[in-house]
Parts: structure tokens; C-alpha cells; sequence
């Protein structure tokens, strides 16, 4: 009888541990990991960090192929390796008011990390920096400025810029370097410094390999316009096929939606380039088992993305720094693989990139020794 009740009381324990284990498993009553609250089946890092990551989008959506989904994809890799949980906000227009209240409903929601991709930001961000002081705030190509250009980053708030000239002027060494010769194109978006810059480097790539590398792509005035917006897809098909009419053999297009409308009348076409912005467009442009898109002039916006939140995380949130990503510490460059690209090119846009990184060549970030 004793043998009997031990052997009973041993089996209690042993079924007793193994249900408390598949609980355990299984989740139990327990809360949700930071993979599953944020909408992902991706597996959350071991131990899993407690910080939420919210972002308000700009005009477009968070896959514009552009500047939305290059800062999202930053937060994803966030979420896969650190456990951070994340949500993003549309606002309903592109106004300060707008903006600002996307800000606050991510606060509300306990999403006190918050990234804002472009210069629109400035004013919201600048109000947002004072009226929730335990919050932290990323603005990307732009910085707090209270309406007349007073700019003032506090410490809960980081400022990052990109070299865009640098990453236009590799493409445009590139672009002459396939083409060899005849027309180019720049399609622009809104004519802001970011946008800018990219025109001004690729006219300085075109006249550097001009110049040096025995090509002969022209940029004529005609062929370089600012559309006015960021999202206006049919405009952009529109003012591409009246590039190709006149012409022009490739289009550097930095535009966002814009954008991709000149993608998509450059798959319509036969002969003819485009050059693609911010992130890698190679399968953007794809058609038929091809793609379009010769190769892009990359900010590298995921990297600087998920590098903000991996510092808040470990402790280290740079706050109250205005950061400018270029070629010398790797912000700036093309896509790693090039499809469309000989290899040739490829070994001359490297070397000229090491001479961006040393200094040797240094590429104008305003309006002036342009081509012709």
C-alpha cells in the first residue's frame, strides 16, 4: 500500500511539471510576445526589448518604393532582432495639424519612439519635442524649426540628413557609363534641398565622366523638372513619355508616386533607362523577366532607421544631434547588386566612391558647376 501511494504521489509531480511546462509553451494567460502585438509572425529577439516604435507616414503610403517604406523597413528589421513592437499612422493630410495629431494619438498609445520621414515634420516635430519631454523623436531629412526657420533640436529629438549629391553624383558616373551617349532626363518631386541635391550631383556625375571616363550624356534644361508633389503617378508617366519623345534616353526619376509613373511608361518603352531613388528599384521596374531601372541613388534610410532605435535601445540615443549620413561613413551609395550594370562600371563606381570617401573628389551640395 505504502509503494503504491509513492508511486501515486510521483506521477502527481511528474504530469503536474509537464502541464506547467505546455502552459508555459502555449502562452498560458500571459501576454502576447512583441512580434504577435505588432501584427508580425516574425520571431522577436531573446530577450525581447520593452520599447514601442511608431511612425507617421509623409504623403504616400508605407510602400511608396520609396522614402515611407525605406523608414519602415528599418522599423521591421527592429522588430525582428531587437523585439521592439511597432504601428504606423496615415495622416489624413500633409498639414502640421495633421501631423501632429498622428503624434499624439502614438503617444496616447504608449509609442513614445516615434520617426518622421521628411522636412514636413519640421514644425510638428518642433512643437512635439516640448510637449512630451519622456518621448523620443527621429526626423529624417529635416530638423525642428518653429515656422521661420529657427531650428532647435532638444535633447529627445535627433536631426538626420543624407549627401544626396554624393549618392546622385555616383549614379550619374554610372548612367554615362552605360548610355555612353545622348539625352538624359531628371524628373524631380517637390523642389526642396533633398530633391535638389540629387538633380545637382547626377548633372555633376554626368560631367565628371564627360570630363574624364570619354563619354558624351548631355542634360538639357528642357528635361529637368520638379513636378510639384511626391504622389501624382500619372503625371509622372506623362512627363516621362514626353522625355522619351523628345528623345531623352534615360530619366533620373526622384520623385516617390511621381516617380513611379516614370517607372511604369519606362517598362511601356523599349531602348530606354531610369534611374531609381532613395532604395534599391531593381524589381520595380521588372517586366518580362527584366527590369528597367539601370540603378538607383540609394539613401541608406532602413540602416539609419533601425540604427536610432538600436541606440535608444542600448542607451545610447545621440539626442539633441543633427547626423548628416554621406560616403564616409556609408550612408549614401548604390545598390550592392546591379543587374543592368557592366562589370566595368561597377569597378569605376567603387573607385570613384573610395575617392568620395577620402576627400579626393568632392561633390557640390548647391547649385553651381553643373553640366551644360
Amino acid at each position: 500500500m505504502k509503494k503504491r501511494i509513492i508511486m501515486l504521489a510521483l506521477l502527481t509531480m511528474v504530469f503536474s511539471v509537464l502541464a506547467a511546462c505546455g502552459s508555459k509553451n502555449n502562452g498560458g494567460n500571459s501576454a502576447s510576445s512583441p512580434a504577435q502585438e505588432s501584427g508580425s509572425s516574425a520571431p522577436a529577439a531573446s530577450p525581447a526589448v520593452d520599447l514601442k516604435v511608431g511612425m507617421v507616414t509623409d504623403s504616400g503610403t508605407i510602400d511608396d518604393k520609396s522614402f515611407n517604406q525605406g523608414t519602415w523597413e528599418g522599423v521591421l528589421k527592429a522588430e525582428a532582432e531587437l523585439g521592439v513592437k511597432k504601428k504606423y499612422l496615415k495622416p489624413a493630410g500633409t498639414t502640421e495639424a495633421d501631423y501632429s495629431k498622428e503624434i499624439g494619438n502614438l503617444y496616447d498609445a504608449g509609442f513614445k519612439f516615434i520617426l518622421a520621414p521628411g522636412f514636413k515634420f519640421e514644425t510638428a516635430i518642433f512643437k512635439a519635442q516640448d510637449k512630451y519631454k519622456d518621448a523620443k523623436f527621429v526626423i529624417i531629412d529635416g530638423g525642428p524649426q518653429n515656422g521661420d526657420y529657427n531650428y532647435v533640436v532638444k535633447e529627445n529629438t535627433v536631426s538626420v540628413y543624407f549627401a544626396e549629391h554624393e549618392s546622385g553624383f555616383l549614379a550619374g558616373i554610372a548612367t554615362a557609363l552605360e548610355i555612353k551617349e545622348g539625352e538624359a532626363g531628371f524628373i524631380g518631386g517637390m523642389e526642396i534641398p533633398a530633391v535638389q541635391k540629387f538633380n545637382w550631383g547626377f548633372q555633376q556625375g554626368l560631367a565628371y565622366a564627360n570630363e574624364n571616363l570619354g563619354t558624351k550624356l548631355s542634360l538639357k534644361a528642357e528635361n529637368v523638372i520638379y513636378q510639384g508633389s511626391f504622389d501624382n503617378v500619372a503625371a509622372g508617366s506623362q512627363l516621362a513619355a514626353q522625355m522619351y519623345d523628345r528623345g531623352v534616353k534615360v530619366i533620373f526619376a526622384a520623385a516617390g508616386g511621381v516617380g513611379v509613373g516614370a517607372i511604369n511608361e519606362t517598362k511601356n518603352r523599349s531602348g530606354v533607362w531610369i534611374v531609381g531613388v532613395d532604395v534599391d528599384q531593381y524589381k520595380d521596374g521588372e517586366k518580362n523577366g527584366k527590369s528597367v531601372v539601370l540603378t538607383s541613388a540609394m539613401k541608406y534610410i532602413d540602416t539609419v532607421a533601425y540604427d536610432m532605435i538600436k541606440a535608444e535601445a542600448e542607451g545610447n540615443f545621440p539626442g539633441g544631434k543633427t547626423l548628416t549620413f554621406d560616403a564616409k561613413n556609408d550612408g549614401i551609395g548604390l545598390p550592392k547588386e546591379n543587374p543592368n550594370l557592366s562589370a566595368e562600371t561597377v569597378s569605376k563606381v567603387a573607385e570613384i566612391y573610395e575617392k568620395l570617401k577620402s576627400g579626393e573628389i568632392k561633390v557640390a551640395g548647391e547649385k553651381g558647376n553643373l553640366i551644360k
